[in-house]
């Protein structure tokens, strides 16, 4: 079994918003994280004010980049518990998106994860045991259609959790899927500004009708907090018994069983 208290955890993504949370909730269960941001900078900067075990610094984005976030890896312990955090997301007209925008998206959201999932699930299934935990979307259950390109990704992000957690049978490593729901970050707060001037109403009012107008399913009517997403994380991290999941911390939006 995975003792968080003494587990190496590498969080992509992790200098501001859900990874930063991330981060640190496992460093108070007295995880050893690894920050992991493109900017050498920031990832130290997150990493000092954490108290954190280490950065590393790259863009995942590219086989170039993760290439040199494994080279930094290697100098470190072996990693127990790998949290794929890292994600780009924006609204956009389907019919506008041209094909490089699609791909730098599955870059970026799912090919991220594939990799570090390739180099750090292998060690684990050879020692039996390990955590793997990926960060989807409510999105992706229930694809937004002013952020299409978006949520095919958080799809695949599920699809690749359960297949990877195939392989783990008869073992003690895990391998299950996360999927927040609006989550208020840095950058959702950039967007409700966005938002605010294109529908040329205060900020104030967009926020207090959103719920009402654009997600009136959630049973929560509430954005979820990080920390909130984060202790699910832990919750993921810490049992054994779950794994092939799909766990919701999205306030009831997704109306099935």
């Amino acid at each position: 079994m995975i003792d968080l208290t003494k587990s190496v955890t590498l969080v992509t993504g992790s200098t501001k918003g859900i990874g930063y949370a991330i981060a640190e909730a496992f460093t108070e269960q007295g995880a050893r994280v690894i920050v992991h941001g493109r900017d050498s900078i920031q990832g130290q900067k997150a990493c000092d004010e954490l108290g954190a075990y280490a950065s590393v610094a790259g863009d995942l984005a590219t086989s170039t980049g993760c290439h040199e976030v494994l080279d930094q890896l290697d100098k470190l312990d072996d990693v127990e518990v790998l949290i794929n955090n890292v994600g780009i997301f924006s609204v956009g007209d389907f019919f506008a998106i041209d094909d490089e925008e699609w791909l730098r998206y599955f870059q970026t959201n799912v090919l991220s994860a594939v990799r570090l999932c390739r180099a750090l699930m292998s060690p684990m299934l050879k020692k039996g045991t390990g955590r793997v935990i990926n960060i989807s979307s409510e999105a992706g259950v229930k694809p937004l259609p002013q952020m299409i390109h978006y949520s095919v990704t958080k799809t695949a992000l599920i699809s690749l959790s359960r297949g990877l957690a195939e392989l783990s049978k008869g073992t003690e490593v895990t391998v299950n899927s996360l999927l927040p729901g609006p989550t208020w970050t840095a950058g959702v707060e950039s967007y409700f500004d966005g938002l605010s001037r294109e529908e040329n109403k205060p900020v104030d009012e967009v926020l207090k009708n959103y719920f009402s107008e654009h997600e009136p399913t959630s049973l929560i009517q509430r954005f979820v907090s990080v920390n909130e997403v984060a202790n699910a994380a832990v919750f993921l991290a810490g049992n054994g018994a779950v794994n092939g999941s799909a766990l919701r911390v999205e306030g009831g939006i997704i109306r099935s069983l």
